[in-house]
């Protein structure tokens, strides 16, 4: 056969350019899927820094870890603060005496408690009662039963009644066992056995009351050590320490003769 040799060179050129142009296609491909191949490392770091949420969860799980193996000496304890303990105690303690004063102030000024002794004021009164008495701006009234002060004068406070004050004019009919105030007798339910004269002459007994003084009579008139007597005589108004207004612990005589508490009795004191 007869080649033509031009024709062949061709045809090897031809083949040999075909083939050095697949090379270079596989040396651009061996590139590229190297280039690809470095995505995953790209990956790597995307997961070394995790979603949030993730990232929560897992420092929740190593707090509790940590908390299992944090030993005993090293966890926080809770203390109790002793200079607070001993604030509160001294507030308590303050809080306390101001409320005392409190009370003191008030019994002493408002209101005060004092026994009976004795049965001068019987049946209103026995022994061994105990009688809330007040004495704020208090004025003696008529009728009222009231706390005179012993002073230098008598041994024991003295619970007597009211009969006549200041400018009213007395008189006492001991024959028929009546008190007049300013020509008016007197309406006393509450006494108890027969007005005696005592040892006062009815002259020096009845009259007008002077400023600043006040008859007083017990409501058992048979036994009563009051203004009757010179050992009492017209009360002073500065010597009366209050009104009495409630019988607080008041008292019966039992069978023996003897009082006990009698709840029944807590009252009032009427005039």
């Amino acid at each position: 056969m007869n080649i033509d040799k031009n024709k062949l060179d061709e045809l090897f050129s031809d083949e040999e350019s075909s083939a050095a142009e697949d090379k270079a296609k596989s040396k651009v491909g061996s590139k590229m899927k190297v280039k690809t191949e470095k995505k995953p490392k790209a990956k790597a770091e995307d997961k070394a820094d995790p979603d949030p949420e993730v990232k929560s969860v897992s420092k929740a799980k190593a707090a509790s870890v940590s908390a299992v193996d944090i030993p005993d000496e090293d966890k926080e304890t809770i203390q109790l603060n002793p200079g607070k303990i001993t604030n509160t105690v001294f507030d308590w303690l303050g809080s306390l005496f101001i409320a005392l004063v409190c009370v003191l102030l008030v019994m002493t000024f408002c209101f005060r408690v004092i026994d009976v002794d004795g049965t001068s004021m019987e049946p209103t009164l026995i022994n061994s009662d105990k009688v809330v008495i007040t004495d704020l701006f208090y004025t003696p009234h008529n009728g009222d039963v009231i706390v005179i002060s012993h002073g230098e004068e008598y041994e024991k406070p003295l619970v007597k009644r009211v009969i006549a004050i200041a400018g009213q004019d007395l008189r006492i009919d001991f024959d028929n066992n009546a008190v007049y105030v300013d020509g008016v007798k007197l309406d006393e339910p509450y006494i108890q056995g027969v007005t005696i004269r005592g040892d006062k002459s009815e002259d020096e007994i009845n009259g007008i009351i002077p400023e600043g003084k006040i008859f007083v009579m017990g409501d058992n008139r048979t036994v009563s050590l009051d203004s009757r007597y010179k050992s009492v005589d017209l009360i002073d108004t500065s010597s009366v320490i209050g009104k009495a207004q409630i019988v607080l612990i008041p008292h019966s005589y039992g069978e023996d003769g003897t009082p006990h508490f009698d709840i029944k009795r807590i009252r009032y004191i009427y005039s």
